[in-house]
């Protein structure tokens, strides 16, 4: 299992343990520190479209006009704080964020 995030990300740090404490191996990428490839990125926006961006966020308020214009997969390689959080890789299943249904889906009863 691949988590998708922030190392600073509060969610993320709350998804990781959950699902480790679960017995989940899990793996976390820091989109920071390690960007998404084109081809990652086109597989995440085919999956979540422009959901995949986060509007709410204070990053995306901070973004110019042109690039809150400009398409998801610019918007997140240009500042992948933008990107919604996390994003789960749970073998050929996607999960984005960590709401009730997604832990349902990923940690047992």
């Amino acid at each position: 299992m691949m988590i998708y995030g922030l190392n600073t990300c509060a969610v993320c740090q709350k998804a990781r343990k959950a699902l480790e404490a679960a017995g989940k191996d899990v793996n976390f990428r820091d989109i920071r520190a390690d960007p998404l490839s084109e081809a990652e990125l086109a597989e995440l926006i085919a999956e979540f479209g422009d959901r995949l961006v986060d509007r709410n966020s204070s990053d995306y308020r901070g973004l110019n006009l042109w690039m809150k214009n400009a398409e998801a997969e610019a918007q997140i390689a240009a500042q992948p704080k933008v990107m919604t959080r996390p994003v789960i890789r749970d073998r050929h299943m996607l999960y984005l964020g960590w709401d009730e249904t997604v832990q349902k889906a990923l940690l047992p009863e």
